[in-house]
């Protein structure tokens, strides 16, 4: 991992594999990573580039690129590159033995990130477990001892002691993965139960959603006053943050804020924050933020996309809000482009048309609901004022009979509480 005491020298290297829409997105892929290892702590001081057919299997790049990481790590004094696409195990340990540089991938500085945003216990469990599955494959050949022994020739009587405190380091790992993952379950188990307490209020959720740096925390805050950290760097937000936030016909939502998602999004951290992502999959509706300034705004919508469908949530019903417009001067062309609502949250334009956009989803979701409750429910014929629309109240003695337009959710509770009274 990069330090957190001192800024550490890094090298970026990245690869265009010589397609013909490729150029702009490997250069503006580069950029990101370049922001990635900034926010992880990174000095950046110098990048290596190579075009290629196809990859090296040996060190990813080719045997002059090699030499040049080698030279401009030297003359820099950085002491990592990072590699903007995954590599192997192999690829890896070649390239820290060639170019005489410590090596991680894009992947491994994602990770990075997470470990340092983790907050909550559940966030810190998560990002173990991501880092771990993700170490368990490459621990092979990983220790100093190990290269020593092969350094000295090996030979008779060097490789059993080797071999022998490799496998007990693997029975660690794994023992250590069992251990992280039922604590995580049984932390899951706490949220899984937070939330079915949620479900029984009767305010259906909506959660943002959107490429890294969109804007959604900026968004939730704006919204519902919330007081989230805001900064512009990636994965500002990490462990889900829920606000109630009231539309203008009177419904009450839960406006969760999530992860924000990347290109490509190592697979452990989606397994591990499965827990943290159940916020959007059992959303009632979406809130997809997109940096409108941005010149990938398009490829980032397709790769939420993706990240939804991976999730389970790509059929999950959803508004596409364009953020940071204060930025742009092509808006108009924007909402007529697509159909969605044109929004910025740090200066407030066009902010109103939010709410009023999820009012008018919920108002075509609302269910006529009659029911009878005893007088002494009147909280509950308070809140079917207060977030549906009631039709009618009809009181007989120590009975009210109800006919209200309402939530999904209000309507089970009215159900629910008519049953037993």
């Amino acid at each position: 991992m990069i330090s957190t005491e001192q800024p550490e020298k890094a090298i970026i290297v990245g690869v265009d594999m010589l397609q013909s829409d490729a150029s702009a997105g490997a250069e503006h892929s580069l950029a990101e990573l370049a922001s990635l290892a900034k926010s992880a702590g990174a000095q950046i001081t110098g990048e290596v580039t190579q075009k290629l057919k196809r990859i090296d299997p040996r060190t990813f790049v080719g045997r002059g690129k090699v030499e040049e990481l080698r030279v401009k790590a030297d003359d820099t004094h950085a002491t990592v590159a990072i590699f903007d696409d995954s590599l192997s195990p192999v690829q890896a340990r070649n390239l820290e033995t060639e170019a005489k540089i410590r090596v991680i991938d894009r992947s491994q500085l994602i990770l990075d990130i997470f470990a340092r945003r983790a907050r909550t216990l559940e966030g810190k469990l998560q990002v173990e477990v991501a880092q771990l599955t993700y170490l368990q494959p490459r621990l092979t050949r990983q220790w100093s001892h190990l290269s020593r022994l092969r350094a000295s020739g090996g030979g008779v009587g060097t490789r059993g002691p080797g071999e022998t405190q490799l496998e007990v380091d693997r029975r660690r790992l794994r023992e250590r993965l069992a251990r992280l993952r039922k604590r995580l379950r049984d932390v899951e188990r706490t949220r899984a139960i937070q939330r079915n307490r949620r479900t029984e209020v009767p305010y259906p959720t909506v959660a943002l959603v959107g490429y890294t740096n969109s804007g959604k925390s900026t968004l939730l805050n704006a919204l519902t006053g919330a007081e989230v950290e805001v900064a512009d760097r990636p994965f500002s937000t990490l462990d889900p943050t829920i606000r109630r936030l009231r539309l203008p016909e009177g419904t009450t939502v839960m406006l969760a804020d999530t992860v924000g998602f990347i290109d490509r999004l190592p697979h452990t951290l989606i397994e591990a924050f499965k827990a943290t992502l159940e916020e959007v999959r059992t959303a009632d509706l979406l809130l997809h933020v997109v940096d409108a300034s941005s010149p990938l705004a398009a490829e980032r919508m397709e790769i939420v996309d993706r990240v939804l469908d991976e999730i389970g949530a790509g059929a999950s019903p959803r508004v596409l809000v364009f953020n940071k417009t204060d930025l742009i001067d092509h808006t108009p062309r924007l909402a007529a482009a697509y159909d969605s609502v044109c929004v910025s949250a740090r200066t407030g334009r066009g902010l109103g048309l939010l709410p009023q956009a999820v009012a008018r989803f919920f108002s075509g979701m609302r269910h006529e609901v009659r029911v009878t409750l005893p007088t002494s429910r009147s909280d509950l014929v308070a809140m079917a004022r207060r977030d549906g629309r009631v039709l009618s109240e009809e009181y007989e003695d120590d009975r009210v009979t109800v006919c209200a337009l309402v939530t999904a959710q209000m309507a089970g509770r009215l159900r629910k509480a008519a049953a037993i009274g």
